[in-house]
């Protein structure tokens, strides 16, 4: 179930698939029917080449030399999974299909298809704009903020509450902060068999720390002028009851 806002202001594709793939720590390789999976083995170039450092005697070797010139030999495989404990974490996966290359030691990927799956479904990422986007400038610190902001200061994130439609905090259980970006906040709406997400964007982008700091502060100001959502007060009622 999902829940939206008048404006969504939000990372085009390539940006989010560039994220994704600078932050995910994990990855799984398919290549000649083989699937192997590994943990901070792959670093990602300016371009969006993907480089591969595995066991020597790994099968990725063998089937990147035995793949047909210029055809599709692997596919690449990453999940951008919610820092903060949540129903369905993973936020999105990236597939990417492509060639790999010895290299120094190691394997380079070159990617010939980009897939982004999302909520919203998936989509196919431009090669030369995904080459050219650069990941959220937030991204490394997006981990540390969130489970900050959920851990230390609920009372920010009921705040934030008030600027959700009331209809979409029907039957709310708890809301929580699932991603920031450098364009606004999302906060998950749980509810006892479903959830539903709602963007709250900033009013420009955040392209650091302090700025993305002054944009949450005008958020809290706006739900300031706002009254706590009745969902939220029934809530509050019945669990002291």
């Amino acid at each position: 179930m999902g829940d939206t806002q008048d404006w969504t202001a939000a990372p085009g594709a390539a940006e989010r698939a560039r994220t994704v793939l600078s932050v995910a720590w994990s990855c799984a390789v398919t290549a000649d029917g083989v699937r192997e999976e590994y943990a901070g083995a792959h670093t990602v170039t300016e371009d969006g080449l993907v480089r591969l450092t595995v066991p020597d005697d790994s099968g990725l070797f063998a089937a990147s030399l035995c793949a047909p010139r210029q055809e599709p030999s692997a596919l690449l495989e990453f999940a951008d999974v919610a820092p903060v404990p949540v129903r369905n974490r993973v936020r999105a996966r990236l597939f990417l299909s492509g060639r790999l290359e010895p290299f120094e030691g190691a394997l380079l990927f070159r990617p010939t298809r980009v897939v982004l799956r999302q909520a919203s479904g998936p989509v196919v990422v431009d090669l030369d704009e995904f080459a050219a986007a650069r990941p959220d400038p937030l991204a490394e610190a997006e981990a540390r903020l969130l489970t900050h902001l959920a851990d230390a200061h609920p009372d920010a994130v009921e705040r934030l509450s008030r600027l959700v439609r009331p209809e979409s905090l029907h039957a709310a259980t708890r809301v929580v902060p699932l991603a920031v970006d450098r364009h606004g906040l999302t906060l998950r709406i749980e509810r006892t068999r479903a959830h539903g997400d709602v963007r709250l964007p900033f009013h420009t982008p955040a392209d650091d720390l302090p700025q993305l700091t002054e944009r949450v502060h005008a958020l809290l100001a706006q739900a300031a002028a706002t009254g706590c959502p009745r969902a939220l007060q029934r809530q509050r009622a019945d669990g002291d009851g």
